[in-house]
């Protein structure tokens, strides 16, 4: 009997040790590689790359301003706090304590000693390494620092774990800023991102949905005597244009499901732009049938990004996408950290969100969605721009990678569901 015991004892002592050896190794991997990756990079200071001036386009009564250089966009939304009257909304997942970091609080400050309402929200786990001492702020100001640790004593709840990634700047009611530009000095100058201004009816949806997360999370991060941020309905409504949240809090992501719509209707073309791709299958999929039936699907990541784990993890998709006939181009000298697309020359989209599983299935995230020839036009432009500095990838090219490659993207392959 203790023999027949023992043979499932055995064989379950033996999984466990394969078990916890295979992820071992991929812990180590991914540890190593990131290690090595930050050594490499020591005193490296990224290339200039092409950018496209900003212009601003008429979308239904008011206009988008599309910025690909942060140091312009910075400058833009500064300008814009400075002449604030009544209100300020800023929310943004990273705030460096360096000297743009440092511009943007004494421009909130200043607006707050001249009576402007200022409510600010920054991302606590993303901000770990910035001084304590940056983050003591006036009074006058209200400040609400999203946790490290966000699900409280509900440790069980899933839907608590998200983190704010979104970025936000709205002043009064005449204008609005959204997209992937972090605040900081190296992002001003070193970094491709892309950013929306905006004006028109747009701006009130962008308000509101600063608010509905303020009010969501401001009894338990400020205290219950605090009263919710109340405004009034907008009168106007702008069919071309939709802002797309996702709220892991109550379980609504409706990003990934506009995109692989889009991409399912494609005819023509599909262009994106993403930091990090590390997809489902379900959102392969659709782009390589698009590829299949004829359209145009580009691919633009880095070539090197700053997380290099996500870059080995994202190659584990280029096999099939290549063979679907998916182009593929990467960014060579700079961080691309934009997250576009613009399909058939008329839908487009600007936002936070990255094609992963923590923006589209896990984090608090914000995309413009845009319907408009002359908006998809700019985004086409800006594309072209950009791939002007890639390298495109060849299926050839791809299939003559060394041994060492394969084996890494094979053993870090299990974890694309956790990025």
């Amino acid at each position: 009997m203790s023999s027949q015991r023992s043979v499932p004892e055995r064989l379950l002592r033996w999984l466990r040790r394969v078990l916890l050896t295979f992820f071992g190794l991929q812990l180590a991997l991914a540890v190593g590689m990131t290690l090595v990756d930050s050594y490499r990079r020591r005193g490296k200071k990224p290339k200039p790359f092409p950018v496209t001036r900003p212009h601003a386009i008429p979308v239904g009564d008011g206009t988008l301003t599309t910025y690909t250089f942060g140091q312009d966009l910075y400058d833009a939304m500064l300008d814009a706090i400075e002449k604030a009257h009544r209100q300020i909304l800023f929310e943004t997942y990273i705030w460096k304590g360096d000297e743009v970091g440092e511009r943007f609080k004494a421009a909130l400050a200043r607006a707050a000693d001249r009576g402007v309402e200022v409510y600010v929200i920054y991302d606590g786990f993303a901000n770990l390494v910035v001084s304590p001492r940056f983050k003591r702020f006036p009074p006058t100001m209200k400040v609400l620092r999203y946790p490290v640790y966000p699900a409280g004593w509900k440790f069980y709840d899933l839907a608590r774990y998200g983190r704010d990634h979104r970025k936000i700047l709205v002043v009064d009611d005449a204008v609005g800023f959204v997209g992937g530009y972090n605040i900081g000095s190296a992002y001003a100058t070193e970094w491709r991102d892309t950013h929306v201004r905006i004006t028109g009816p747009g701006v009130w949806d962008l308000k509101r949905a600063f608010a509905d997360f303020w009010n969501l999370n401001r009894r338990r991060r400020i205290g219950t005597s605090e009263r919710p941020l109340l405004l009034e309905t907008a009168s106007t409504w702008e069919p071309r244009i939709r802002f797309h949240r996702n709220v892991p809090r109550l379980w609504m992501f409706p990003i990934r499901s506009m995109y692989i719509e889009a991409i399912t209707r494609s005819s023509r073309n599909v262009w994106m732009t993403h930091a990090y791709f590390c997809p489902d299958q379900d959102f392969v999929d659709a782009m390589k049938d698009a590829a299949m039936r004829g359209v145009d699907v580009r691919l633009l990541v880095p070539l090197k990004s700053n997380h290099i784990v996500a870059d080995w993890i994202s190659r584990g998709y280029f096999s099939q996408l290549l063979e679907a006939g998916v182009r593929i181009f990467r960014y060579r000298d700079a961080m691309v950290h934009a997250k576009t697309s613009t399909i058939d020359g008329t839908w487009s989209t600007v936002g936070t969100a990255n094609v992963d599983r923590l923006s589209l299935q896990g984090n608090y995230e914000i995309n413009i969605e845009v319907i408009d020839e002359n908006f998809a036009a700019n985004l086409e432009e800006i594309y072209r721009t950009d791939e002007s500095n890639c390298l495109e990838l060849t299926q050839s090219e791809w299939e003559a990678r060394d041994l060492h490659r394969k084996f890494t993207e094979l053993v870090l392959g299990p974890l694309r569901p956790l990025l």
